[in-house]
């Protein structure tokens, strides 16, 4: 444990910051886990509509810096292209 009282005080934010980021990296799984079940059980429309909630909660996390912008482009160009091949 730190001694110094503003050692103390950012071991305390980091845990706050921590427990936060780990509900926001959830968040993302989840929304991609869901277009992927939809997509999984070959449901085309579901898995568009799962799509256009995930893109804004993908963007929102690069643009917070949980993930790199490259990795959010690469997460929303696999899923839409697994949409596509559902339409042969």
């Amino acid at each position: 444990m730190a001694n110094i009282k503003s050692a103390q005080k950012r071991a305390r934010q980091t845990v706050k910051r921590h427990e936060h980021n780990v509900g926001l990296r959830s968040r993302l799984r989840t929304s991609i886990k869901k277009v992927t079940k939809a997509v999984d059980a070959g449901q085309r429309d579901a898995a568009e509509a799962r799509y256009r909630e995930a893109v804004p909660v993908i963007d929102r996390m690069a643009d917070k810096g949980m993930i790199h912008a490259n990795k959010a482009a690469r997460h929303k160009s696999r899923l839409s292209k697994r949409i596509r091949s559902l339409q042969t």
